[in-house]
């Protein structure tokens, strides 16, 4: 059994394919907070989601999925306030309330409302009904709608981080976005801000440990 950083034993899985944004926002806090975990990759373009075995752990076949002593947790969003709850090293939300609520807004904003309009059963869809061409220009513009929106908001609230100087959820979560949209050509010179932040955010060396290309399952072509 490993030992963790908080000085207890408390064995962690994460189920997690190497390019899911929703599973590299787990890896990142998992990385902050210095938690050891054992990696189960489980690959999307195999359909390895939909395993009987894997629907147990998650019933809607989402990644991420994480294991630990508490039960299975199977939403990213609801296991970055587990981790941050259970093991409150280095925390991610910061003390002040009204600071802390933005943060989630942030992080509701990016989980809510962007990243499920280019999740892969979505974009498949509109692919199979409207064309590639079509698939493109739906997830450009969810994103950039999105990135609008923080832009307006982490103009007023960020320094070297989204939140000042110090990281949160808000950059966990919004810097697997941003790849995403570097990913889909969206024009990110129409948004300083974010740019920013991710520059910075990228120079951890706990970004670097969680990035995708950096995954056991990661492939690189």
């Amino acid at each position: 059994m490993r030992s963790y950083a908080d000085g207890s034993t408390t064995p962690l899985t994460l189920y997690s394919y190497w390019r899911s944004s929703a599973s590299w926002r787990v890896r990142i806090a998992l990385a902050l907070k210095g938690l050891a975990y054992e990696y189960k990759a489980i690959n999307l373009l195999k359909g390895e989601n939909f395993t009987a075995e894997y629907t147990k752990l998650s019933p809607l076949q989402l990644l991420p999925a994480l294991v630990s002593e508490d039960g299975v947790f199977a939403d990213s969003v609801a296991i970055l306030e587990y981790l941050e709850e259970k093991f409150p090293q280095r925390p991610l939300l910061p003390a002040d309330l009204k600071t802390r609520t933005v943060v989630r807004q942030v992080v509701h904003l990016v989980a809510a409302n962007i990243q499920p309009f280019q999740n892969t059963r979505v974009v498949n869809l509109i692919e199979e009904k409207l064309g590639s061409e079509e698939r493109l220009k739906w997830t450009q513009y969810w994103i950039t709608r999105g990135f609008t929106a923080l832009e307006a908001i982490l103009k007023k609230t960020s320094s070297k981080y989204s939140f000042g100087d110090e990281v949160t959820l808000a950059d966990v979560v919004l810097v697997p976005q941003i790849s995403s949209a570097y990913r889909v050509a969206v024009d990110m010179s129409q948004f300083p801000t974010l740019e920013k932040v991710f520059r910075s955010f990228n120079e951890l060396d706990e970004a670097k440990a969680a990035s995708p290309e950096n995954q056991p399952d990661a492939v690189i072509s």
